[in-house]
């Protein structure tokens, strides 16, 4: 896959809002990365509201549209997830992004744009800390985006408090928020996920609902063809006065118990404050034990 020019000082990034409108100011994400010798613009988007918008579909098309195709503008960061990307990705034209790649990064509802990018353009993108989440984010994983932006060497290693299944993978790293993954289904913007690592996290839904999406991608043929499975923060999840009956864990495994590739759980990523970056289409090497992991980015 391709791979945008790293940044360096001096260089012009922008923040827009493709989904839901922000709370409040930035203030303190634009001085971080001013701090990392960049120059931030603004889209038009960031004080924008339109109902739960940040915008109309018309201007929030139009702001990012403005950035894709801004050669002078090295890398995109969405300000905030929420809802509202799918709304505009078919508007999008993605003719000057693929002369002169750039950085787009965000997690979340931006796994529209990581899913459609990776389907259409085979740009690198990275899945990472927004502006909205700079205030709560811990410092490495605020890090760890500027590594990614930079160019500088991401290796993660850690112990988890949930088994996994033993094992060592080498393949590009796709993902993102699985009720994403799974409405990009059947569309232009469905990424294969043949030989892949796939990387999954969640916030706020039923165990039931993660389970209906896990058989989703199953009957699709989707978990059959993975050379790997990484399960990051799946947080607030919600169960029915009847309980559910199995744990996060024990629905994972019950999905790909018949497959014998590597799977992590409680990797550093998602809807929490330690949400360490990854690069999607980043050739990767997974080595995973029964108490941890090792992901190192080749």
């Amino acid at each position: 896959m391709i791979t945008p020019p790293y940044l360096k000082k001096g260089d012009k990034i922008a923040i827009t809002c493709p989904a839901k409108s922000l709370p409040g100011d930035i203030t303190s994400a634009v001085r971080l990365l001013e701090s990392w010798g960049l120059e931030v613009i603004l889209g038009d988007t960031v004080k924008a509201s339109h109902h739960q918008f940040a915008g109309d579909d018309e201007l929030r098309t139009k702001d990012l549209q403005r950035f894709l195709d801004d050669p002078s503008v090295k890398a995109i960061i969405a300000a905030r997830g929420g809802y509202g990307t799918i709304r505009i990705i078919d508007r999008l034209d993605f003719t000057s992004f693929l002369h002169e790649p750039k950085w787009i990064v965000g997690f979340s509802d931006i796994t529209v744009l990581h899913s459609h990018i990776h389907a259409t353009c085979n740009v690198q993108t990275i899945h990472g800390q927004m502006p909205l989440n700079v205030p709560d984010g811990t410092k490495p994983s605020l890090e760890s985006l500027r590594k990614a932006l930079f160019g500088e060497s991401i290796n993660y290693s850690y112990e988890s408090s949930t088994p996994g299944r033993s094992g060592s993978a080498n393949g590009k790293l796709i993902g993102g928020n699985l009720t994403l993954l799974v409405m990009m289904s059947g569309s232009i913007s469905e990424m294969s996920f043949r030989d892949k690592i796939l990387f999954i996290e969640d916030v706020g839904e039923y165990y039931y609902s993660i389970d209906r999406m896990l058989w989703q991608l199953k009957r699709a043929g989707k978990l059959s063809e993975l050379k790997g499975l990484i399960v990051g923060g799946f947080t607030d999840l919600k169960d029915n006065a009847t309980p559910f009956g199995e744990s996060l864990q024990e629905m994972v495994m019950n999905h790909v118990k018949e497959y014998d590739y590597p799977v992590a759980f409680e990797f550093p990523a998602g809807h929490i404050p330690d949400n360490h970056a990854l690069i999607f289409g980043r050739d990767t090497k997974l080595d995973v034990m029964q108490t941890g992991l090792s992901l190192s980015f080749i």
